[in-house]
């Protein structure tokens, strides 16, 4: 709980995608304690609604909207349904990890479509009604492998990469108007997908790190919560490196 006695997010509206499981689902928590009425969405109906179930009710609410980030349309209906918003996290990804040599069409097109086109499309559906307000907060989430060499994730490292690039161009553009941008950069963490994807490879990125561990999903979102929140008031176009100190070494 903060310690400032009051809520953080206290008449805030906020769509975190990729809010049914993971890092998103923990920022969703976090979210609905701090008062906002919080949008999960995700592709699994069934999925989204037993997530939107087991997050407690209030001090703020949540309701769950089925989308497909790497489906422009479902990406237009997700931004009509959920907004207009106060604060936008951008956590979905789509994660099939591949040598480069190994790398199908079909997986790097679900990268970029799912990783890149969703979350600059719903942006620019849902910012202008932001700016029209004269305030917001977008928060990207990446990955350490966006700024450093992680063999296997040449694909999924690009398209985050690129989400860090539109922070540091939509702070520019949008902080004018009162609209923050920033980005959490997650070291690896244990969750449902990277487990699928990575198996006992995270474990052992743990072990390499300066804390000689992972992350548990809770530990990103705080740091999510944190650039959402009015405590990152002056903070726009940064990366808050959520990572164990990968990239300080």
């Amino acid at each position: 709980m903060n310690t400032l006695g009051t809520l953080e997010l206290k008449d805030q509206v906020a769509l975190i995608t990729g809010g049914t499981a993971g890092i998103g689902l923990e920022a969703a928590k976090l979210f609905v304690r701090e008062g906002a009425t919080v949008v999960i969405s995700g592709r699994n109906t069934e999925r989204g609604k037993a997530a939107a179930a087991s997050i407690p009710e209030g001090p703020g609410s949540v309701r769950f909207i089925a989308a497909d980030l790497a489906d422009l349309e479902s990406v237009g209906e997700l931004a009509e349904q959920a907004g207009p918003v106060d604060i936008l996290v951008n956590n979905a990804s789509a994660l099939p990890v591949a040598a480069t040599v190994e790398q199908s069409v079909a997986g790097f097109e679900q990268l970029f479509d799912t990783n890149v086109r969703g979350p600059y499309f719903l942006t620019a559906s849902l910012v202008p009604a932001m700016l029209a307000k004269g305030s917001g907060s977008i928060v990207n989430v990446t990955t350490m492998a966006a700024s450093m060499g992680v063999p296997g994730s040449s694909g999924y490292a690009a398209t985050k990469a690129a989400l860090g690039s539109f922070t540091r161009t939509w702070a520019a553009e949008f902080g004018p108007s009162g609209v923050r941008v920033n980005s959490v950069s997650p070291g690896p963490t244990i969750t449902e997908g990277v487990l699928v994807e990575w198996g006992d490879g995270v474990a052992e990125l743990g072990k390499g790190l300066p804390l000689r561990r992972t992350a548990e999903p809770l530990e990103i979102a705080e740091a999510i919560l944190f650039l959402a929140s009015p405590r990152s008031s002056f903070v726009t176009g940064a990366t808050l490196a959520a990572d164990g100190g990968a990239t300080a070494v």
